[in-house]
């Protein structure tokens, strides 16, 4: 299993409002510290879990630099400077890349459906333009395409800079293909809690999560379970957490996180349309689960 750069459990942030659907910059930055506090080894701010689509380019750099001053150099902050424009992404790459933070991640452009080719372009330029490490953000389920591992083969070895990789993808021969034909230090990281254990037992570093908003000193016990080689243990967890994983997911994400951070007392206000609360129904379940798990007396 490749060494962790930016550590095995990774998550990613919500992003608090206030009842006006402003940004609640205070709040972000105890979420950053209580996050970190609970098991997190590093942070990626404004992510698809962080509502990117509708947070806009300057409210972006607020909340990066509300992170980082909160997080004060204790652990790695990556920012999510991707989007579907190329030139618009360099652009606010670099911008971001001069906050000091230490690593920006990228996703598929969505919507375009551009071929391989022009995500191999799309994401060298970015690569190119900045002087961090990149990870790549594979996601079919939201940008309708997949990056074949033939792309990300090809990045990973005409990149020094692009070491990693977020696997939202739950077809694990690409990743098994990819770990196989990685340059050395190359990392892949589940990008859905779910495919965490069985990720990492093929060679995968870790997760960027959701689940560790709430449940982030259990989850890092499964994760150095498997470190350690004690697998049954890790198991045993994976199973326990599973019903919350999907619980976590009765909708769109992050709907649901945002609730069950409501549930536990530390609320980070709602979410911004076209996103919409949870249902009676789905906040009962959740509710439910996190009970049976021992999140809610």
């Amino acid at each position: 299993m490749t060494a962790p750069r930016f550590g095995r459990l990774i998550t990613a942030m919500v992003t608090p409002f206030t009842e006006d659907d402003s940004l609640d910059l205070p709040r972000a930055a105890e979420l950053a510290n209580r996050l970190l506090d609970t098991g997190s080894d590093a942070l990626v701010v404004c992510g698809t879990t962080g509502e990117s689509p509708t947070v806009f380019y300057d409210q972006k750099m607020d909340l990066f630099r509300a992170v980082l001053d909160a997080v004060k150099g204790r652990a790695p902050v990556i920012a999510n400077a991707g989007d579907n424009c190329t030139d618009d992404s360099v652009a606010f790459a670099r911008k971001v890349v001069a906050l000091g933070v230490d690593a920006i991640m990228a996703v598929v452009p969505y919507y375009n459906k551009p071929p391989q080719e022009g995500l191999y372009r799309h994401f060298r330029a970015i690569a190119e333009a900045v002087d961090v490490p990149v990870i790549l953000y594979n996601i079919p389920g939201r940008c309708v395409i997949n990056m074949e591992p033939e792309t990300v083969l090809r990045l990973a070895h005409d990149c020094d800079n692009i070491i990693a990789l977020k696997q939202a993808n739950s077809d694990l021969s690409q990743a098994a293909t990819i770990l196989a034909g990685a340059p050395e230090g190359f990392e892949i990281l589940a990008g859905d809690d779910e495919l965490t254990l069985p990720l990492m037992g093929m060679g995968g570093t870790g997760v960027i999560s959701v689940l560790s908003h709430i449940a982030g000193p259990r989850f890092k016990e499964m994760i150095l379970a498997q470190v350690n080689g004690e697998h049954t243990k890790a198991l045993r967890i994976h199973i326990e957490l599973l019903p919350l994983m999907k619980a976590l997911f009765l909708t769109s994400n992050p709907i649901m996180v945002k609730k069950a951070l409501e549930l536990t007392g530390f609320p980070v206000g709602g979410v911004r349309l076209p996103l919409v609360e949870p249902t009676r129904s789905q906040v009962d379940e959740l509710t439910r689960v996190m009970r049976h798990v021992g999140l809610l007396p």
